[in-house]
């Protein structure tokens, strides 16, 4: 297990860890709240589990890292799609399997399903350091399972450094080709929300690996004003990781991460794209809840970001993407569910 190659490191003095940890404490007590409305995903989650699908691990940087695998229902190792999952990635399975039927219906359209299988609030990117806080070391506080309360607490990203590029195209992609005869060329790659962002991220700097991408609801223009802090509260609400882990504010590991910076780069690379956020009003199987409320709030932030995006796209000259605005649909996985069922067509028509 992963775990058992978490790295241990040597506390700071007792005076000055439990100094640090009121300020912390302070600072999540008033941060809390927001994240409750900037981190959820809409709909609720109800397990599932494939039977068709494997178990996949392959070694990397961050010790052993599973995901799961569907075979393309004609047997077909050329034609592969990588799914990413959301901000609140479990170390179980990937969202899309314990949501929907995509990866079953992707398989069943002649595609190979590659979902990896954790990386909560990693946007998926190779991160500066472990997350911490305020200079404290992860492991001296508890886990409480959920948001703002894990700061303190050890566990994938902060007992070792996220290094989730280099092992989407590097150790993985590797992998597939010498295990299981997958092309590594010209894959297709998507995700929601914080895996929609990072699927152009992989595609603007791996052309070669990635002919197409697609971000269903997600955050593409993230140096505008607010943006990182609005991350900063979902990440802390996601897990407890701080963003200034991931990339320092406003450098160039940032800009790198950031769609509406390298939107040349998909336009050179002449990837093939599929942009997506529909209005954040609800449809008709969004019940009445605090969950849809939230998701309506999440969608009309991804709204926005797209449209910036497209705008950049626009004045760049760039022909290379699909966009689609649904008139309803919130941030939950209904919504994205649909978004794929209209993407695969396009997605199938430009791998392999």
């Amino acid at each position: 297990m992963r775990t058992a190659r978490w790295k241990h490191r040597a506390r700071r003095s007792s005076s000055g860890t439990r100094m640090r940890t009121w300020a912390l404490g302070v600072a999540i007590a008033m941060l809390a709240p927001l994240g409750v409305s900037v981190a959820g995903t809409g709909a609720t989650a109800s397990a599932g589990f494939d039977p068709a699908a494997f178990d996949f691990w392959v070694d990397s940087g961050m010790g052993p890292i599973k995901s799961r695998v569907l075979r393309a229902a004609d047997g077909n190792t050329n034609r592969v799609v990588y799914v990413l999952d959301g901000m609140r990635a479990p170390e179980t399975l990937n969202g899309w399997e314990i949501e929907t039927n995509i990866p079953a219906l992707l398989a069943s359209q002649n595609i190979n399903v590659v979902m990896p299988v954790g990386g909560m609030s990693s946007f998926y990117a190779d991160w500066n350091a472990p997350s911490e806080f305020l200079g404290i070391p992860a492991g001296s506080g508890s886990s409480s399972g959920s948001g703002a309360m894990n700061v303190l607490a050890g566990g994938p990203g902060k007992s070792y450094r996220y290094q989730w590029e280099t092992f989407l195209t590097q150790n993985l992609r590797s992998a597939l080709r010498d295990r299981l005869g997958f092309n590594p060329n010209r894959n297709g790659v998507f995700g929601l929300s914080m895996g929609g962002s990072a699927a152009l991220t992989l595609a603007a700097y791996h052309p070669d690996q990635f002919s197409f991408a697609g971000s269903l609801s997600g955050y593409l223009n993230n140096s505008a004003p607010g943006m990182r802090e609005a991350i900063r509260v979902a990440m802390i609400d996601a897990g407890g990781y701080n963003v200034d882990s991931m990339a320092p504010p406003w450098g160039r590991q940032w800009l790198r991460m950031d769609p509406f910076v390298f939107a040349p780069n998909l336009i050179r690379n002449g990837t093939r794209l599929w942009v997506a956020a529909a209005s954040g009003l609800p449809a008709a199987t969004d019940s009445p809840s605090f969950n849809t409320l939230n998701g309506m709030g999440l969608e009309a932030l991804a709204l926005v970001n797209t449209r910036a995006f497209q705008a950049r796209m626009a004045t760049l000259g760039g022909g290379n993407a699909v966009y689609s605005f649904p008139a309803y649909g919130i941030h939950a996985w209904n919504n994205w569910a649909d978004e794929v069922n209209r993407m695969i067509p396009d997605l199938s028509a430009n791998i392999g």
